[in-house]
Formats: structure tokens, C-alpha cells, sequence
């Protein structure tokens, strides 16, 4: 086949539209659960350990990473890269050779995990990725299979039908946020409930369960949004230079016995036990209303702009050129 030939090919497969992804229920007794945050707040390093923990308390476990970045099993597997389903299904293509489970699923100490992956920056779309990574995963017969738990890493703060795809198809049972005490993470997490609001009212069954306070300084912001919200926080993860330090060398954190055991033991049980809530989204002032004035701004008065602002110079006012009939 001629470089030509070839390019032709591929060209058609990309123009061919992806499957609808199936919204009929799972024919295994699976809670899958759909984790949201804002990039960089720790969504990757809690589910490192609390899949780590199922796994240790006997649990069949499946973390899938839903993030282009593809870091949510590097430190599961200590920093290494896992291959990720999109470029291994591409490479298998050119080859003419059918993806394998052991292909793009990798295991440790009973964890079972695997990256969709995303296109490379500025060349695709990251949703579409998504669809045609769930697209594959079905092919390889997801729905049968007998886990007791599938976590899927979201990213939170990309408004994109893609990752919205388990809450709005009902792909998942429940949804978890994971923010901090600090706005962004909190409006990703607003957003979230948001949207799971938002499906419900049109006849969806996905909830959230709940949310994980990560990098917790104590101030609060986080636990006032949850109460506000109706969902319950649970768990706190502490900002603790001990917690840094191993997560910044791929260390896992989370193991029975370990002085962070009980925390991810709390969580592991709390993430499984609970049910599905239906959140009741803030309105931007009222999300702001949970910091302090002097921290977000709140005492800045927006000043309308003029025309001469924009132009640099006078503006000249011009006569207009409407009849306007005088009313008797």
C-alpha cells in the first residue's frame, strides 16, 4: 500500500462517525462512579489511593483516566506512562491488527487500570476522544465485565458534551467532586452539580454522592459549599507536607496500616455507601458569598465603559437620520 493509499484510508475512517454509546443498563452488579475536578486538584492522587485501598479490602477494582493529560495511573504504576486506548487503537489500525485487553489494561497489587488518552495539543477534540475511547471499551465488552467498582477521572473544568458523557447518557450511578478551599475548585465543583441538576430535570438518575476536600487548610470554604449544595463531604484530606512529599515522588498513601490508612479506609467506605444525591447548584453570588469581600474582590464596582475609552478619542455625536412623529 502507497503512502497515499494509506493517508486515503485514514482520512475515511476519521470522517466515519462514532457508535452511540449505550445507555442500556450493565448486565453485572457494577457501582460506576464518575469523579469531577478542576485540573491539578488532586482528583488523580485521591483515586490512586482509593482504588489502591478497594483492592486491599478485597474489592475488583477498574480505574479508567478520562483525562487527556493521561496522569491518572502514573501514581498507580509509580510514574510510569501508561499507553493509552487512542494510540494504541490508532497504531493497531495501521497494522491491521485488533486491540487486546492486554493492550491497553494494566494491573497492580489487584488494581486494575487504563487512560483513554486525548489528542495531542491543538490537533483534535479532547470530548470526541472520550466517545471514541467508551466506543472501543464497549467493543472489548465493558458491560460484561465483573468488577465491583469502576472509577472513571474526569476532568472538571472543560464545558464539553464529552466529559459530560457519563452523567448526561446515565453511564454512571454517582457522581464525586473533588475541590479545595479555594474558588476555581469550587466553581468546577458548582458547575458539576450544575449539570447533574440539569439531567435529572430531563428525566436522568445520576446523583452525587458527595465531595472529597482535598489540600483542606481548615478554613471552611469547602464544607459551607457542600452543606450548601446538599451533598455530603466525604472525606478531608489534610494539607500535609508528609502527603506531599510522597504523592510528588508516585508514592501510594493509602495503604491498610499506613498512618493515611484510616483516612482512605473512611473514604473507600463512605464512596460506597453513598447514594445519589440530587445537589442543589449556587448562584454565583452565593458561591462567592462563601469567601471573605477582601479575598474575591467583592467590594470592586464595575464601571461601564464609554466610547471614548475604546476609541482615545472624543466622541463625535451623530444626528440620526429617524422621523420621529410628535404624539398627540
Amino acid at each position: 500500500m502507497s503512502q497515499q493509499d494509506l493517508m486515503e484510508r485514514l482520512r475515511a475512517e476519521a470522517a466515519i462517525e462514532p457508535d452511540p454509546v449505550t445507555s442500556a443498563p450493565p448486565t453485572k452488579e457494577t457501582q460506576i462512579i464518575a469523579i469531577y475536578g478542576k485540573g491539578g486538584i488532586g482528583k488523580s492522587f485521591t483515586l490512586a489511593n482509593l482504588s489502591y485501598m478497594f483492592a486491599q479490602q478485597g474489592k475488583k477494582i477498574l480505574l479508567i483516566g478520562c483525562d487527556p493529560k493521561s496522569d491518572t495511573t502514573s501514581l498507580l504504576f509509580g510514574g510510569r506512562a501508561c499507553p493509552t486506548i487512542l494510540e494504541t487503537s490508532t497504531r493497531k489500525k495501521l497494522s491491521g491488527e485488533p486491540v487486546a485487553i492486554g493492550d491497553v489494561c494494566f494491573k497492580r497489587d489487584g488494581v486494575y487500570a487504563m487512560e483513554l488518552g486525548g489528542p495531542e495539543v491543538g490537533r483534535g477534540c479532547g470530548g470526541r476522544g472520550i466517545i471514541h475511547g467508551f466506543e472501543l471499551l464497549e467493543k472489548l465488552g465493558f458491560h460484561d465485565w465483573g468488577f465491583d467498582y469502576v472509577l472513571l477521572d474526569f476532568l472538571g473544568d472543560v464545558v464539553c458534551g464529552g466529559f459530560g458523557l457519563p452523567i448526561a447518557r446515565d453511564m454512571c450511578q454517582k457522581v464525586i467532586v473533588v475541590g479545595s478551599n479555594d474558588l476555581q475548585s469550587l466553581y468546577v465543583a458548582n458547575n458539576v452539580c450544575s449539570a447533574v441538576e440539569y439531567f435529572r430535570k430531563m428525566g436522568g438518575n445520576v446523583g452525587v454522592a458527595g465531595m472529597v476536600v482535598n489540600k483542606d487548610d481548615g478554613t471552611g470554604e469547602a464544607a459551607a459549599f457542600a452543606a450548601a449544595a446538599g451533598i455530603p463531604v466525604l472525606a478531608s484530606i489534610p494539607a500535609d507536607e508528609d502527603i506531599r512529599r510522597k504523592s510528588g515522588n508516585y508514592e501510594i498513601v493509602g495503604r491498610p496500616g499506613d498512618r493515611w490508612g484510616p483516612l482512605f479506609e473512611e473514604l473507600a467506605r463512605n464512596v460506597a455507601w453513598a447514594p445519589p444525591e440530587w445537589p442543589r447548584p449556587l448562584s454565583h453570588d452565593a458561591l462567592l458569598g462563601l469567601f471573605k469581600g477582601d479575598a474575591v474582590g467583592r467590594n470592586v464596582v464595575l464601571e461601564p465603559a464609554t466610547v471614548e475609552d475604546m476609541c482615545g478619542i472624543a466622541a463625535v455625536s451623530k444626528p440620526s437620520l429617524e422621523v420621529i412623529y410628535d404624539t398627540v
